[in-house]
Parts: structure tokens; sequence; C-alpha cells
């Protein structure tokens, strides 16, 4: 019986500078995992009293995860900047020179409602290649899904999961605390070309345009042929819900509104990473009339709609909301 394989060793078939940006994702992973553990104890629960750069209230572990973000990258000699959902304007590591390849951008805690209740949070993250030799502005930050060098989640759950891709596929890999290593637990994954699951916040439904509700309707029908009803499962959690969508099927719905035809969710802390991990496992995603990975960005803090999971399910979704069906 062999040892498994661990990060380090998957990570050996890609570029050093990304094997060493993603190591230490793998790091902010541990210590962020670690301060949740005792959040209650470290007193890491509740509000600051601030409100971030989306207009949010923020809590406590969002302004520590960000926090670990910026002291972890700022010691790694492959990235020259780093951009966060938490900040107005990116943070530039001065003492960088040519050699640093990447700019980072990230959400460094996905979740934040579920951050008192011990419920699954996340974190996201975006790489963009950096090639000039002068200190990157914020509009280098602003490249298509298509153009992403690398980009990925970490899953605080009952585990801490590092899942990522490259270009060449998604991987998982689960954090054994005994050694102190993230193992492969999850190769080559695949998502399955429809599920039987959806995820929603159903409680802004009175806002989404009829072709989505209708759409909800349809998955909520019973008609065995296309397997339906589906089921329901929203966690508040943006990771969670697509973690359980690449690896059993469905899909995940945060459509614009009516009156905020624009969305909610972020298009490249949030939807230009995670539409690329599930297109690499065979997936889709949308924003109900275009591919999300070609969005030109226009700003740092751009939001989309989106519609994310399984291939099938997403082309459905998408007549809907277009109204073919």
């Amino acid at each position: 019986m062999g040892f498994p394989l661990t990060f380090s060793d998957v990570t050996r078939t890609i570029p050093a500078p990304l094997a060493d940006l993603l190591a230490h994702v793998g790091l902010v992973g541990k210590l962020v995992a670690q301060d949740l553990r005792c959040a209650a104890l470290l007193n890491l629960l509740g509000t600051t009293g601030g409100i971030n750069v989306q207009g949010e209230t923020v809590k406590k572990l969002d302004e520590r995860a960000n926090e670990i973000f910026l002291s972890v990258f700022e010691r790694a000699p492959s990235v020259r900047g780093l951009a966060s959902e938490e900040m107005d304007e990116p943070v530039v590591f001065p003492q960088r020179d040519a050699q640093a390849e990447y700019l980072l951008l990230v959400d460094p805690l996905d979740g934040s409602s579920n951050t008192d209740c011990n419920m699954p949070l996340g974190a996201i993250f975006s790489v963009v290649a950096y090639r000039k030799e002068t200190p990157p502005s914020e509009q280098d930050f602003l490249a298509r899904g298509l153009d992403q060098a690398a980009a990925g989640y970490l899953l605080y759950g009952s585990s801490t999961m590092l899942v990522y891709t490259t270009g060449q596929g998604v991987h998982g890999f689960t954090l054994d605390q005994g050694i102190g290593e993230y193992v492969l637990s999850h190769e080559h994954i695949r998502m399955p070309e429809q599920g039987k699951v959806y995820a929603a916040n159903e409680g802004n439904s009175h806002k989404w345009t009829t072709g989505m509700r209708r759409y909800i309707e349809y998955l909520k029908a019973a008609d065995k042929a296309t397997g339906r009803p589906y089921s329901g499962r929203y966690s508040g959690c943006l990771v969670a819900d697509v973690h359980r969508l690449l690896i059993g099927g469905g899909i995940y719905l945060y459509p614009g509104e009516i009156d905020k035809p624009e969305g909610k969710l972020r298009l490249l802390y949030e939807a230009n990473p995670l539409a690329w991990v599930v297109e690499q496992a065979g997936g889709r995603a949308t924003t109900g009339t275009g591919r999300i990975l070609e969005v030109e960005p226009k700003s740092l803090h751009q939001r989309v709609p989106l519609m994310i999971g399984s291939r099938r399910d997403v082309e459905i979704a998408d007549e809907f909301v277009q109204g073919k069906r």
C-alpha cells in the first residue's frame, strides 16, 4: 500500500512560482481553520462595527481572514499585489522585483452570515499573470476569467479542503491535521451532467424576473422523465453550495433582480474563479445571457448575476431566463 499524494507532490507538475503561490494559499487555510475552531473562545464572533467597500457589515472573522491573507502573501515571493473583497484598493508589495509573476484576488471569508452559528465557511481565490517591471495598477487586476492562471477555493466545514485548477482539471485536497499536510482526496473531479439539487436564496424570489421564478417552479414540479422535482439545498455559503454541486451535480442561482439586474456576487473574487473551477470539471457558469468567463471586467468590485453548476442544468436555466421556455 502506497503513501497518499500530498499537495506538494501534485503541484510539482506546474511552474514553481505558481506552486509556491498555491502553497501559500494552503497556509492561509491552515491558519484560518485554526482560528475558526476556537473563534468563540478568541472573541472572534460578531461584528467590528465597520462597513466594507461593498456596503456590508464587517464581521470580526472577515477582518481576521483578510489580515491573514495579507500577512502570508507579504512573504510570498511570486505575488506582486493582492486585491480583496474587503478592501477598497489593491495592496501592492513594493519589495517585489520583476520576478514576481502573479496578482492575487481573494474573497477572504465567504459565507459571513454563517460565522456566528458554526456553519460552513470558505475563501475564494483567483490568480492573474503579471509580467510588467513596473508596480501593478488597479487596471492590471481587471482580467477576464478566461485569462486566469489559477483559481480555486478553501472550504471550512467538517474538514478543511483546498480545491484548485490551473487549467488542467480540478483537484481537491483535504487537510490532515495529524501531519499538517493537504492530502489528495479528490483527483480530477468531474461534475455530473445534470443533478437533482438547486441552491438559491428564495427569500429574494419576489425580486426575480418572471423567467427565473418560472424556472424555480419548473424544478419543483414532479416529472420522473426529467428527474424532477429537485431538492433545495442552500447553506448561505457560496463555496459550500458550489462544492456540493461539484461533487454531486445540480445548480446554484444568484440571479439579477428586477431593480438590480447587475446581481450581487462579485465577478473577480467569486464568479470568475468558481466558474473556471466548474468549467474545468465539465460544468457551466453563466450570467443568464452569457458565459461568465467571457465577461469583460470594468471595475474591481463589479457584480454579476451567477448561474453555475451541471452543464445541462445551467443550459435549461438560461433558456428560462432568456424567455425560450
